[in-house]
Formats: structure tokens, C-alpha cells, sequence
């Protein structure tokens, strides 16, 4: 291949995108990857991986035991007026940050041989002739194959004009994230999920002895405390008298936390543009259902499958796209619908209060609930 030209490009290297890369550059093929910042770097992300994904992280690479990350296999969720639900979880979990993991898998990538433009913005991605012209902030790449992890929301989502863009403002689109690394008096084997109007808030152990606190709420939230994050945190979030101690007896290790906002839930395509979209691209989980980063990764080893098919010349393109949608779906269509319905019954004061007074009696719904929006060991 000659500099310009590679079998893959990937744009966004965060967990989908990276998995991919080391997975088909095991396979021999030559990738490059674009990726706008510079690793390591935070992002907006609740830091929880579902055990499901500790096999697969392991095939990559990431010694997940010599890094000892805090294995969680309890649930708290406590409703706006702080009553609390504990709950043993059906599979558990752990607590990684993305600022370690993601700069730990473009490690294990680079040393498998695959191209990383990192500082570097895709402008646009073209489809020409059966294969993909990338025009990017350091040059025009060529490909055989695309794939878009560029997140939840990016340049090319809206230049696409790709539907979720464009929607009306609804229960299902407008929310904004944020997200803190602090120090906090919590149970190492504890996730946490509490509520408050319109919202809800995350606490997870990671590393380094810190806890990622992360929450979504409205921008209605935001817009009704002039945009102060710190001001909504005091008057809304702090309603719930669990938060209100989180972030009084919190040690901060910044004081300005990672945001992120226009974050939607809504319907996405798993291809547009002939580029085979992987992770938040495709499709978001709520965030509730603490499976968002496991789908992702899961969603790489889907793509990397089809992709090698295709460029074994076992199927066409229009197969390579039909089968990756099909098997897309099939895994997590059901779990992205159930997620949307148990998003419906947080963030209203007397609904989420009702709920949890529900089914606090029977911890057998509770883990029906958490297994529907969870996989198996992939």
C-alpha cells in the first residue's frame, strides 16, 4: 500500500474505534485511524464496563488483573427524595477510566503497526469508485473500508445531515453530561445511581483510589440556573440528600468538570454514507443501564468480523453493510428499547419516588431489568 492508501480508515479513537483497529491489524490488514485530540484524554463517560467485556479486553491486550481495577457487584439507585434501593448485581462489573483505557489500547494499537493521526480533524469522508476518499486536517486518505467512532455527536454527524441531528427537541435528545474524578468516603464494590429532577448521577470507583462522578439532566436544567453547572448542582441535584453530601464531602481532583451537551438517544443508522458506524455512532444506551462502554467494544468485534469478509472477497459491499446491521440490531436493538422504557421512569420527582418504593419488595424485577439491557460474555 502506498502511504495514502490503507485497507481501513477508522475515524475516532475512543473504545470502538481502537478495538477495531487492533483487531483487523491481527488480521494483517493496514489501518489508519484519525483521532481530533491528543491521547490520554478525558471524556464525558460514566467509567463502568460490564463483566461481559473482561474476555474481550483481555484478547486485546489490557491485562485487566495486573491492573487490579475495582471489581463492582453492588447497585445502589436511590430516588429524588433519597429513599435507596441495594441491589447484588446479576453480572457486576468494574471501574476503569477512559483517560487509562483508551491510552492503554492505542498503545497495544501503534504497537501492532496501525497508523494513528492523532490532532487530527476529518472533515469529510467520500465514497468514490468502491472505495473512500478521507479529507482530513493533515491530508486526503484512501481506503477500502470506513468506519465512523466518532462518538455521540460530531462535524460529520451534522454535515451528514444525519436524521437525530435534525430532530425537534424531545424527552429523548436534549440532554447534556458532565463528569468528575474525586476522592470520596464509598464503598469499593458500589456503583451508584441517584436521582433528581430530570436526571440522574453515577458514582463508580476507577483508579488511583478516585471515583468517577458523572450525571445527565436536561438542558432545561442548565438553562434554568443561567448556565452555572455548579449553581444547578446546588439547587437541583442537591434536592436528593445523597448527592447533596457527594458534592459537599467531595475532594475534586479538578474543579472544572468534562461536559458534554446535544447528547441524544434517539434511533441512529448503523450505516450512512457506505461508512460503517461502531460505538455511540450507532446507537447510545442511556446511561443508567451502565452498558454503554461494553457495547461498544462489543460493536467492534461485530464490525471486524464483517469487515473481514468483505475484504476476503466472501461477500460484496451491499452484504457487508446488510450484515452488519442485521447482527447490529439483533444484539442491541432490544437492549437500546428497554433502556429508552426505564429511562421513562427517572428524572420526575414522583414517578422515580413511586418506582422505587415499587420494587424495593422484589429484588428478582430489579435483576430481570438490569439482565435485559445487558449481554453475555462476547
Amino acid at each position: 500500500m502506498s502511504d495514502n492508501n490503507y485497507d481501513i480508515a477508522i475515524t475516532g479513537g475512543g473504545l470502538a474505534g481502537l478495538s477495531l483497529a487492533i483487531q483487523l491489524r491481527k488480521k494483517g490488514y493496514s489501518i489508519i485511524l484519525f483521532e481530533k485530540e491528543k491521547y490520554p484524554f478525558h471524556k464525558v463517560c460514566g467509567e463502568y464496563i460490564s463483566l461481559e467485556s473482561w474476555d474481550f479486553l483481555t484478547s486485546l491486550g489490557i491485562d485487566l488483573t495486573a491492573l487490579k481495577v475495582p471489581v463492582i457487584s453492588q447497585l445502589q439507585v436511590s430516588a429524588v427524595n433519597g429513599k435507596l434501593l441495594t441491589q447484588k448485581l446479576p453480572l457486576g462489573g468494574f471501574g476503569i477510566s477512559r483517560y487509562r483505557l483508551d491510552n492503554l489500547l492505542m498503545q497495544i494499537a501503534s504497537a501492532e503497526g496501525v497508523v494513528i493521526k492523532e490532532n487530527t480533524k476529518v472533515q469529510d469522508i467520500k465514497f468514490v469508485q468502491d472505495s473512500f476518499e478521507i479529507d482530513c486536517s493533515v491530508g486526503i486518505y484512501k481506503a477500502r473500508v470506513a468506519a465512523g467512532s466518532f462518538g455521540k455527536r460530531s462535524n460529520l454527524d451534522i454535515k451528514w445531515k444525519r436524521p437525530f441531528t435534525t430532530a425537534p427537541k424531545n424527552k429523548l435528545n436534549n440532554y447534556i453530561g458532565v463528569k468528575y474524578h474525586a476522592k470520596i468516603n464509598f464503598p469499593l464494590d458500589t456503583i451508584a445511581l441517584h436521582n433528581f429532577q430530570n436526571g440522574y448521577c453515577g458514582i463508580v470507583r476507577i483508579e488511583d483510589n478516585n471515583y468517577n462522578i458523572c450525571y445527565l439532566t436536561t438542558a432545561d436544567n442548565l438553562q434554568q440556573c443561567n448556565g452555572d453547572i455548579k449553581e444547578m448542582e446546588r439547587l437541583i441535584l442537591s434536592s436528593n440528600p445523597h448527592l447533596k453530601h457527594l458534592f459537599s464531602e467531595s475532594e475534586l481532583a479538578h474543579q472544572s468538570p468534562i461536559t458534554i451537551s446535544q447528547i441524544s438517544f434517539e434511533k441512529k443508522s448503523q450505516v450512512d454514507n457506505h461508512v460503517l458506524m461502531i460505538g455511540d455512532a450507532a446507537g447510545m444506551i442511556t446511561p443508567l443501564c451502565g452498558n454503554g462502554m461494553s457495547m461498544a467494544l462489543h460493536g467492534s468485534k461485530i464490525a471486524a468480523a464483517h469487515i473481514h469478509d468483505f475484504l476476503q472477497h466472501n461477500i460484496d459491499r451491499h452484504q457487508l453493510e446488510k450484515n452488519y446491521t442485521l447482527e447490529w440490531n439483533r444484539q442491541f436493538e432490544q437492549r437500546l428499547l428497554m433502556g429508552r422504557r426505564i429511562q421513562r421512569l427517572f428524572g420526575k420527582r414522583w414517578l422515580t419516588n413511586l418506582f422505587i418504593t415499587i420494587v424495593k419488595p422484589f429484588p428478582g424485577l430489579v435483576r430481570s431489568l438490569i439482565k435485559q439491557t445487558h449481554g453475555k460474555s462476547f
